[in-house]
């Protein structure tokens, strides 16, 4: 395969925003977002499956954070060319948007980054405290141990609701995705160094958001990311675990309408 060729979907049409999913699952987890393009017109939205996951293949050799990043910047060469664009990343994916905005550089009008990857494995720092809703009777009718599994590591409300909502937009990435591509990643997480070099500042419009009860990222190592970004806003929802725009989809589609409100549209 051509590294750069990632499948990919896309809605609408004029400046072009990329948005990039997160680990073991693919572009279906993002389109709850889609609601926040609802009378804002003039955005081409760009989501790729990263490879290994949906519908693009695994990459044709090692699969590495580094690896992953060159993937999806050379896919935005070859798919956005020199237009100035916007990315968003959620999770891994927040990893990865981070990268594309070091690589390009003014070329990227901001960024949204929805619970980021910023530090893994015994390194992050997490909440105490991840559950605020749980129906006992559900889980204990969940048969499938791996489903339940993800299920509790990345909802922080264990109800119908929330199970009805991950069924819809989590579980059919996770079941598709490549394993031993994703084997080898989790062996290979992080990108060698920070994408933000040392005394490089981006001054388009960015966005952080986290949640308090995230379990698999956290949120305070996040807010470290500030220094780098003169122009960006954090928000920390209260209520939700990894997957915000899942779970409180339209307090989510709030603050993503309010950043692309803030972003500078060229001619």
């Amino acid at each position: 395969m051509n590294d750069s060729a990632l499948w990919h979907t896309e809605f609408g049409d004029g400046t072009p925003i990329v948005l990039i999913h997160g680990y073991t699952i693919d572009h279906r987890l993002l389109l709850p977002l889609e609601p926040a393009f609802t009378g804002r017109s003039g955005w081409r939205r760009l989501y790729p499956d990263l490879p290994g996951h949906g519908n693009s293949p695994r990459l044709s050799g090692p699969t590495s954070a580094a690896t992953m990043a060159d993937a999806v910047i050379d896919w935005i060469r070859a798919t956005v060319g020199d237009r100035p664009f916007a990315v968003l990343g959620q999770s891994f994916g927040g990893q990865i948007a981070r990268a594309v905005t070091a690589r390009f550089g003014e070329q990227v009008l901001g960024s949204a980054l929805l619970v980021p990857v910023v530090r893994w494995g015994a390194e992050r720092t997490l909440p105490d405290s991840t559950v605020v809703e749980r129906d006992d009777a559900l889980l204990a009718r969940l048969a499938h141990e791996e489903d339940l599994q993800l299920f509790r590591a990345v909802m922080a409300r264990h109800t119908e609701e929330s199970w009805a909502l991950f069924e819809e937009h989590i579980l059919p990435g996770w079941r598709v995705h490549d394993r031993r591509a994703a084997a080898e990643l989790d062996a290979d997480f992080l990108l060698p160094q920070w994408p933000e070099s040392p005394g490089v500042v981006h001054h388009g419009r960015h966005l952080l958001l986290t949640t308090r009860q995230d379990a698999l990222v956290g949120w305070r190592d996040q807010l470290a990311l500030l220094d780098h970004y003169p122009r960006m806003t954090a928000v920390v929802l209260d209520g939700a675990g990894h997957n915000p725009q899942v779970e409180c989809a339209p307090a989510v589609r709030e603050v993503i309408g309010g950043w692309l409100d803030t972003l500078p549209r060229p001619n």
